[in-house]
């Protein structure tokens, strides 16, 4: 079944989080509802639609940033209570306005994430979980990775509260009062946590920030997994879920809003699997998505929340445009009136923009004038695709993006995205230099564009920061600078488990250090490590290498550390940084190594599939220009052999491959080579002098020799 949906934008408010606009209960089975957004400028918005018009129920005072909104009541009565988080701070709104709790929960840390059921209320601030019953403390949690969202599952089937927490660490832990019960592992980070049936039921969804989406069914004891859906055509993380029968078959469709702003429902099939049925694209990132009526009774519609604060509809009514004489089209006098009144609230906005602009001149120059350098939010987010072993970097500004200017202090590979319409330029850079750079790069964006992607590759072993500068078309002119960290063994992704029966090489340190200490030289080293120190004694961590295939677990305590891995180069890195980061604080270690020389063969192994493909696509692009030569000199390419026509046909897709992938090859030669030095360094000789050699081989590549080489050298 098709679905035709039509796009209105109602209001605009301030920049919003995530999860910070909800429908209220319609009064009657097919009446309009009421809207209730709140934003950064901590303005809670209650609105509803009358004769095409926005109009407000109620619209609070400015304060602190709120960052999660949602509805509650007593059990059995409509949920139409508005509960609004800011700081650690919980306040409650009646349907027409008024306040009738401010709860302050005392926590160091703001609440980002909250869910409110009846008299209960679960507040979760980065690591820290609190339930409150009555406003009165009732359970607490230390989590051993960040909170990202909460949700609290019941029903006839469960004896008590199930509180789900989803954590960035790709796990859902299911508690029980103050104690974990178990944990849940899924394919990614989870972004959010959504109940299956508003009714209540044990079923709950989650979205990820690499854009999965999965269903699991919680018990108290354990749970298992329905459905998950892939992100096989590399659209946005999830921000926002919800469920409603837009379709009007009885059955709840599945709504997704992601942070690149692509609106997605999904319709379920006989065998209850999630099928896409509905795609449009917005162009900020969706932090809200409700299912509902708002603009017009009877008509059912998907309403939405941006970044930048728009609400907007997309709405099953039809586009009014009756045909008349000549095939002109008559607009009726409710869409006539609405022109006009466009055309009036337009001029009075150019005219307020002029009188601002005056002011602003006249201020500008007077003997007391104070320079002040506007504000305006910037919402980013830094994080490793596993699919290609790149760095994602997107940029969202709550106004047209000028210009962005890149910096590295450690050599990266900019990758081509095709989103990104945005001019790039480089400058020349002198690395050599202290302090010097690797990268410069300007993108020049074009009008309107107020969210920007990149790609960028790291090396593993070079590490530094790579710093963005983003102006935005606002004046006087400003700049915002964001840094992100690049770590030494940036391609690793944590993971639940590994493989142990794959060759392993070992490195073991002991020394006067606390686990503190060590804690914070593995974050230094390594991705997606939190930054508190875990609870216990001793933690294990598990990694994977993106870009290979290779692993690694780290184990460690006060005084001790192990970390294995299949791969010579990660213990060399691993190594070289944990030695210089103890050096820096004085402490002495005692650094042992047990290498098992069968972890090189089998390392090549894993490389030898990417190296033959990216040789491959190399010759292939090579002989691109000398096929079509002969193809025009002879005017058919029919004389060919069949693999050179195919090469013909498939040009165009080899050419944006390869430019896709810059200096891919190279990074393969590099990562061979180093695994080479490392695995004589090990044994305490130097065999750099046989580099040359090595790069002979790699030339005319065949794995069997270049084995032979390494374990001859």
């Amino acid at each position: 079944m098709e679905i035709h949906l039509n796009r209105v934008d109602y209001i605009q408010v301030g920049v919003t989080s995530q999860k910070t606009m909800r429908l209220l209960p319609a009064l009657g089975k097919k009446a309009t509802q009421k809207v209730a957004v709140a934003d950064h400028d901590g303005i809670v918005t209650c609105f509803g639609m009358k004769k095409g018009e926005a109009v407000p129920v109620f619209k609070t005072l400015p304060g602190q940033k709120i960052s999660r909104l949602d509805l509650g009541g007593a059990a059995g009565t409509p949920q139409e209570k508005i509960f609004v988080c800011s700081g650690s701070q919980v306040r409650g709104f009646t349907k027409k306005g008024k306040q009738f709790l401010t709860f302050e929960a005392n926590l160091t840390e703001s609440i980002n994430a909250m869910h409110v059921s009846g008299a209960d209320l679960f507040v979760c601030a980065s690591y820290i979980y609190n339930h409150y019953c009555d406003c009165k403390d009732q359970d607490y949690y230390l989590s051993g990775d960040k909170i990202n969202d909460i949700t609290c599952l019941s029903s006839e089937n469960l004896t008590r509260f199930v509180p789900v927490l989803a954590c960035q660490d790709r796990v859902l832990r299911v508690l029980r009062g103050s104690e974990l019960s178990y944990d849940i592992e899924v394919p990614g980070p989870p972004s959010l946590l959504e109940q299956y049936n508003k009714d209540g039921g044990e079923e709950i969804l989650y979205g990820t920030t690499d854009g999965k989406i999965g269903l699991v069914q919680i018990g108290e004891s354990s749970a298992s997994t329905k459905w998950e859906i892939d992100n096989d055509k590399k659209k946005g993380g999830i921000l926002c879920i919800d469920t409603y029968d837009i379709v009007g078959d009885g059955v709840n469709d599945l709504l997704v809003g992601r942070d690149d702003g692509t609106v997605e429902i999904y319709g379920f099939d006989s065998a209850s699997e999630p099928t896409l049925r509905f795609e449009h694209v917005l162009s900020e990132s969706i932090t809200s998505i409700q299912g509902g009526c708002v603009g017009k009774e009877s008509y059912d519609e998907i309403l939405t929340t941006t970044y930048t604060g728009w609400v907007t509809g997309l709405t099953t009514e039809p586009q009014k445009a009756e045909a008349g004489p000549g095939d002109e089209i008559r607009m009726s006098k409710e869409v006539q009136s609405k022109v006009e009144a466009l055309r009036a609230e337009l001029e009075q906005l150019q005219v307020k923009v002029l009188q601002g602009r005056e002011q602003y001149q006249q201020t500008s120059q007077s003997s007391t004038a104070v320079s002040a350098v506007p504000v305006f939010s910037i919402n980013d987010k830094f994080t490793l695709c596993q699919d290609d072993a790149s760095y994602s970097l997107m940029l969202e500004v709550q106004t047209a993006i000028d210009n962005l200017l890149l910096q590295s202090d450690v050599p990266i590979d900019l990758l081509d995205v095709d989103k990104n319409s945005a001019v790039v330029s480089f400058s020349e850079c002198d690395s050599e230099q202290p302090n010097g750079n690797f990268l410069l790069a300007t993108y020049r964006c074009q009008a309107n564009t107020t969210r920007l992607e990149l790609k960028v590759r790291s090396i593993e072993g070079q590490f530094g920061t790579l710093q963005a500068y983003i102006t935005p078309r606002i004046q006087p002119k400003t700049c915002q600078v964001r840094q992100y960290q690049i770590k030494p063994l940036s391609l690793h992704q944590r993971t639940h488990s590994i493989d142990q029966e794959r060759p392993m090489n070992r490195l073991s340190l002991v020394g006067q250090f606390s686990f503190a200490e060590i804690h914070s030289w593995v974050v230094f080293c390594l991705p997606e490590v939190p930054e508190k120190t875990p609870a216990g004694e001793s933690i294990a961590f598990y990694f994977h290498n993106t870009f290979l295939g290779t692993q690694l677990e780290a184990t460690y305590c006060k005084g001790e550390g192990h970390f294995k891995s299949d791969n010579i180069s990660t213990i060399s890195i691993l190594s070289d940084v944990l030695s210089k980061e103890a050096t820096k604080r004085k402490i002495n270690l005692n650094i042992s190594y047990d290498i098992n020389d069968d972890s090189v063969s089998h390392t090549l192994k894993m490389i030898h599939p990417k190296l033959e493909y990216q040789l491959m696509l190399a010759r292939k692009v090579q002989l691109i220009d000398a096929l079509k030569e002969l193809q025009v000199h002879e005017g058919t390419a029919d004389f060919l052999i069949p693999e050179y026509r195919n090469i013909l046909d498939e040009s165009n897709n080899l050419l944006v491959e390869y430019k896709k992938q810059p200096a891919h090859l190279e990074r393969l030669y590099g990562m061979i080579t180093d695994l080479f030095i490392d695995k004589f360094k090990f044994k305490g000789q130097n065999v750099k002098t046989k580099v040359s050699s090595l790069l002979e081989i790699l030339d005319n590549y065949d794995l069997n020799s270049l084995l032979d080489f390494f374990s001859d050298a």
